[in-house]
């Protein structure tokens, strides 16, 4: 419509400016024969000196028509992207504005995708890069330049290493292709994962938590929790599915935290587990991810691989990939082993996906309270309500079934498990658990020989007990 409307402007434009010199330029047009140019004198000659020539005014509708072209293609790109955003403000026309925008996605596009030695590409759509181990995202950081990845680190004692191989559970080197030795492999951010951000400058970003259990900003949770002792490091096996997220700005995600401080200003919290988002990855394909805070979400931290702070030292698991397979209802069940421990030599944070694959570390000067130890340890799911309509949103958590299914039904965590100051892993003790809206999403404790300390978790949202 932008350009439709340009063309017709333009175009009556050039009409009023030529009606004087109309049947010249027609006679000249007509007449382009080998006496082209003798006439084309000619008839600009019987022209005032006042009237525009010509040439004058296709020299001006063609550079006017390239401007406008310009600036349409760029208006229709940044509103393609975001339609569920379109107001009546957002659709008047600010090439400035967007153009500035543009630019500054570009900019912090050259921080995130570093130069890559190789390229694969996924079926899933995404692009893999594989990037020299000391040019990642992480040695951007002032601490950290100049500097190589760390050696890995003690394992914890009382560790038994899963049977299960986990080197072919994500969706891009299904293939059988993986980065050369030296490299990592990370997932190319691309401007639309941008423009699908609520803010470019938060971009990679979670919304900031008051509490533990608040859901003023639309978080809800169902989770279990220890606390009361200085933890050193976690480990749990999650259920993977594929739940229904029913808006681009929600997500559903299962995950274990370790975290310190206060909820109010100086969080600090490790995160990993999987997630779906599709403001952020533009799909609705579980992914691995990470996370990391060190002043309650305010301006630390990011997902992943999107700001200097988690270093990878891994060159088969890619963080924010797609995991493959997904657990089925009344089907095959699917799990990923997760460890996150502090080495107990250099104080870093480490993290380990499934049987004995570390995919790397974050470093002690990232964290203020996490540099001694955490106070507290959470495992389980959290979801994002925007409460379209005026009603709670129907984006589901875990399988999107609740707790009292069981297994095959409902998603689970087990053999919960934490890390103590001698570097030893124990059962958790004393696990607490907590819906912040059970007739939504709840969840249920449990002991047994097999799977230890566990619980199943979730549910669909919205439901006659849940308007």
């Amino acid at each position: 419509m932008c350009l439709i409307c340009l063309l017709r402007d333009v175009s009556e434009t050039s009409r009023r400016r030529t009606t004087t010199t109309r049947n010249r330029i027609k006679c000249c047009l007509l007449n382009h024969s080998r006496r082209r140019k003798q006439q084309l004198i000619r008839c600009f000659h019987h022209h005032s000196p006042h009237q525009v020539s010509f040439k004058s005014v296709t020299m001006f509708s063609s550079t006017f028509l390239r401007l406008a072209l310009l600036l349409c293609l760029v208006s229709s790109s940044f509103s393609t992207a975001s339609p569920s955003n379109s107001t009546g403000t957002d659709q008047t026309l600010r090439p400035q504005e967007e153009l500035q925008k543009l630019k500054l996605i570009r900019k912090e596009l050259l921080k995130i995708n570093k130069p890559a030695v190789k390229t694969i590409q996924s079926s899933d759509g995404d692009t893999i890069d594989c990037v020299l181990s000391h040019q990642q995202p992480a040695f951007d950081h002032p601490l950290l330049q100049g500097q190589k990845p760390m050696d890995p680190p003690e394992l914890p004692k009382g560790y038994i290493k899963d049977d299960e191989p986990y080197e072919d559970t994500q969706l891009w080197s299904l293939s059988g292709e993986f980065c050369p030795e030296g490299t990592v492999p990370i997932r190319r951010t691309t401007e639309q994962d941008m423009l699908r951000a609520s803010s470019v400058r938060r971009f990679g970003r979670k919304i900031r938590r008051v509490r533990r259990d608040s859901t003023s900003n639309g978080h809800e949770h169902a989770v279990g929790y220890v606390s009361g002792r200085q933890y050193y490091g976690a480990k749990a096996s999650i259920n993977v599915w594929s739940p229904r997220v029913s808006s681009q700005h929600e997500f559903s995600l299962s995950q274990m935290w370790v975290l310190a401080g206060s909820f109010t200003h100086d969080l600090n919290t490790i995160e990993a587990g999987w997630q779906i988002s599709p403001e952020l990855y533009g799909d609705t394909y579980p992914r691995f991810f990470t996370y990391w805070t060190s002043d309650a979400y305010r301006s630390t931290g990011c997902y992943n691989l999107l700001c200097s702070g988690f270093v990878q030292t891994n060159r088969r698991i890619a963080i924010g990939a797609a995991i493959s397979p997904r657990s089925s209802y009344r089907g095959g069940q699917f799990d990923i082993s997760l460890l996150i421990w502090k080495d107990p030599k250099h104080g870093h944070w480490w993290l380990q996906f499934g049987s004995g694959t570390l995919v790397g570390y974050w470093p002690a000067f990232l964290f203020t309270h996490l540099k001694q130890h955490g106070s507290m340890v959470q495992f389980g799911g959290e979801i994002v309500n925007t409460r379209p309509g005026g009603s709670h949103t129907s984006t589901q958590m875990g399988s999107g079934h609740f707790a009292g299914e069981g297994f095959g039904k409902a998603s689970y965590f087990r053999n919960l498990q934490v890390v103590d100051w001698d570097n030893t892993l124990l059962p958790v003790s004393n696990l607490k658990t907590l819906a912040d809206h059970p007739n939504c999403y709840d969840i249920r404790g449990g002991t047994n020989r097999v799977w230890g300390n566990y619980f199943y978790y979730g549910g669909p949202g919205k439901n006659p007990r849940c308007p």
